[in-house]
């Protein structure tokens, strides 16, 4: 079962590449509110069913967080009609995939099977929907399953606070982003049974979830099935948030996080920055890939080659629905100085605050960008997932095509714009992550 498996990934990987610079799609709604997408692409006997639900972290309850992603657990252990346990068995023995992930705007569960399976995703998805098991051994299970996650991902994983927005409580004062998003354990092992199963009939309903079937099937087979499996699943009233604003930072803020896990201090410095919706977000991206992105980048050339201070330097925006975090930061060699790093990093900065790119260096990220499209829709899975993404939180499908037409637009003056309006020093937090050991 392996090789088929690893058979399936290959082709999926290779198959999809000459189709992948424009995403042709179909979409509807069905009379409860689910919206469906379908994207067909016959070049490849592979098929992929993805649902997207619009809750994570953030839609949390203060006492009850966590839930969010144990949900992303949870709805793998079984249903009415699918025995507890047997979920990925019958996903191998028909020769898919599958997986689930969470974050705090959204959580998404998908299935990848050879594309005679098609039938069978799309009824297993209506009974993830409709009839999961919600019961204390399912809770008590998974809550052990979840315990070893947040052990293996960031209680013991060198930078794992950084990696997974563990000290994004640090950068937002007010915003739910400001929670780990897996959660505080307390207050899963706090949590009744009826409060899991009250979570779930909150947010888990077709109109708030999207459904996506991208690969080789025929449309009308495919819509009728939809239509078949999820068309009889009820509406409910459909959850209502309210937007949290975040206040504006005006000065500077100096922390420091420890860890045990690592043996050389990194310095970061995060910004709360606009949603990934907005133009501007592209922009930052833009001066992500010319401060990091490859050994030829500002600061990688600066710190780790030319000055030797650094093992590592990077900057990157985590895109969320409401704002987006940016961070910039570096690993610090031994026996590096802190405050002469962080003036380095600065002096990079100020460079794109005061002066324009070169013609030359942007047609550089122009080419970046445009390989990393071609390869995150090189492949069904990643097609379904960017498709249910810019539906859910976007706000339009056609996301997925727009996004080398905005990249392409940005001009020298804007990226010297954005980087003065987002990374200035009074908007900033700078954290000093350091060895559990400096510890006072």
């Amino acid at each position: 079962m392996k090789k088929s498996i690893l058979s399936l990934a290959s082709v999926m990987l290779f198959a999809f590449a000459a189709n992948a610079q424009k995403v042709e799609f179909e979409e509807y709604d069905l009379k409860n509110g689910l919206h469906v997408i379908l994207h067909q692409d016959n070049s490849a006997p592979v098929v992929t069913v993805n649902v997207m639900y619009h809750v994570g972290a953030k839609d949390e309850e203060n006492g009850k967080t966590g839930m969010a992603h144990f949900y992303e657990h949870l709805l793998f252990t079984g249903t009415k009609n699918i025995e507890r346990g047997k979920w990925s068995e019958i996903q191998s023995a028909r020769g898919g995939t599958g997986n689930a992930s969470t974050d705090w705007d959204r959580t998404n569960y998908y299935q990848t099977y050879p594309s005679n399976e098609l039938k069978l995703a799309l009824w297993m998805e209506s009974e993830r929907m409709l009839h999961p098991i919600i019961d204390q051994k399912a809770v008590d299970t998974q809550n052990e399953v979840v315990k070893e996650e947040k052990r293996q991902r960031m209680d013991n994983a060198p930078y794992g606070k950084v990696i997974y927005g563990d000290v994004y409580n640090e950068i937002f004062d007010k915003h739910n982003y400001g929670r780990p998003m897996i959660g505080y354990i307390k207050d899963l092992d706090a949590a009744k049974l009826e409060e899991f199963q009250a979570f779930y009939n909150k947010w888990y309903m077709p109109n708030n979830a999207v459904l996506v079937v991208a690969g080789d099937f025929d449309k009308a087979e495919a819509k009728t099935w939809v239509k078949d499996y999820f068309a009889s699943i009820p509406k409910r009233e459909a959850p209502k948030r309210e937007k949290i604003v975040e206040p504006i930072r005006t000065k500077e803020k100096r922390v420091k996080v420890y860890d045990a896990n690592i043996q050389l201090p990194l310095v970061g410095m995060g910004f709360i920055t606009p949603s990934f919706k907005e133009r501007d977000a592209k922009v930052l991206d833009v001066i992500s890939t010319i401060l990091s992105n490859g050994k030829s980048s500002r600061l990688y050339k600066k710190l780790v080659d030319d000055k030797k201070m650094a093992l590592q330097a990077f900057s990157f925006s985590r895109p969320l629905e409401d704002y987006s975090v940016y961070l910039i930061g570096s690993i610090l060699a031994q026996g590096a100085d802190k405050d002469e790093l962080i003036k380095e990093i600065d002096d990079e900065i100020v460079k794109l605050q005061t002066e324009l790119i070169s013609d030359e260096d942007l047609q550089k990220v122009r080419n970046k960008f445009e390989n990393q499209f071609v390869a995150s829709n090189s492949n069904v899975q990643g097609i379904a997932a960017t498709l249910a993404r810019e539906y859910l939180l976007g706000g339009d499908t056609n996301r997925i095509n727009n996004e080398l037409d905005i990249i392409n637009s940005i001009t020298k003056e804007e990226i010297r714009e954005a980087a003065k309006k987002y990374l200035a020093k009074n908007k900033r937090v700078v954290m000093d992550y350091l060895p559990e050991s400096q510890k006072k």
